[in-house]
């Protein structure tokens, strides 16, 4: 595997919000979009899979540093504006359109970012966006997360995400003992907290219909891990009953986590899904 090296890129939003973006490889552009609780880091491994192919734009999404952190709330429109700024730069050297690729909170932007500019998507890929966790029931959770991140209770505010994405306890379990006496660098989770509060902003203000996902016409696939939690099992069903012209990729033997154990599988979808697309 050739190593590229990488770049960061600013990019400046519709109102003026810096972004920064971390470029790497060679090719047609994919812009890679994290979920919560991401970065920059969030799409490395699967990006030097795919650099030699492909020229990879990574987006720390607003409310996330390095990017920067807007005063007051956040919305999904604002974030489909920042990824409209992205996916402009990332195609504009070359002309072309990009392939949009995200993962969780970020395939729920990217199909957010599919129905306000399909002309300047090539492609839409998405792994699990939990299009559950939405809506006026996200609301007091959000208000709750708030809360704990103003009085700075970590463990409160773990338990509150726990429940906003609804992951077993036997996973939690496993996830702690597997990080064992491993503590975070402080300023990593302090830029993660406050990516988590304005992503749940975001959700809080949005809805659960699946339908409206059905006027997305670029082609699109939809990955998911076999392992996955319900209920993002019956999500994704829902959502591919919705785009009936998405392909569809089920990974036996994985869950939420795949782009960080197994990086490869979604590196090579991703590359044999791209080769299939006109120009």
């Amino acid at each position: 595997m050739t190593t590229f090296e990488s770049h960061d890129q600013h990019v400046r939003s519709a109102d003026g919000t810096s972004l920064i973006v971390r470029v790497t490889g060679i090719g047609d552009p994919v812009v890679l979009v994290h979920g919560s609780g991401g970065g920059l880091h969030s799409w490395t491994t699967v990006a030097d899979r795919l650099a030699q192919d492909h020229e990879l734009w990574m987006p720390a999404r607003r409310g996330y540093g390095p990017s920067a952190v807007p005063a007051g709330s956040k919305s999904f429109a604002d974030e489909v504006a920042d990824l409209a700024a992205v996916i402009q730069a990332a195609g504009a050297p070359s002309g072309k359109r990009v392939h949009l690729v995200g993962a969780s909170y970020g395939a729920t932007l990217s199909l957010h970012t599919a129905l306000s500019i399909p002309g300047e998507l090539r492609s839409l890929a998405l792994f699990e966006p939990p299009l559950f966790a939405a809506g006026p029931q996200t609301a007091p959770l959000r208000d709750r997360y708030r809360a704990a991140f103003e009085r700075d209770d970590h463990r409160a505010m773990a338990a509150t995400l726990n429940e906003v994405t609804r992951v077993p306890a036997e996973v939690v379990a496993a996830l702690a003992a597997a990080a064992g006496d491993r503590t975070p660098d402080p300023a990593e989770a302090r830029r993660a907290a406050v990516g988590w509060l304005h992503d749940l902003e975001a959700l809080a203000e949005d809805g659960t219909e699946v339908g409206r996902w059905s006027a997305i016409t670029v082609p699109t696939l939809l990955m998911q891990g076999a392992d996955t939690w319900e209920p993002m099992p019956t999500t994704m069903h829902a959502l591919a009953e919705a785009m009936p012209r998405a392909r569809r990729i089920i990974w036996p033997g994985q869950s939420h986590f795949v782009t960080m154990t197994s990086p490869d599988l979604v590196a090579n979808a991703l590359r044999e899904f791209f080769a299939d697309i006109p120009a």
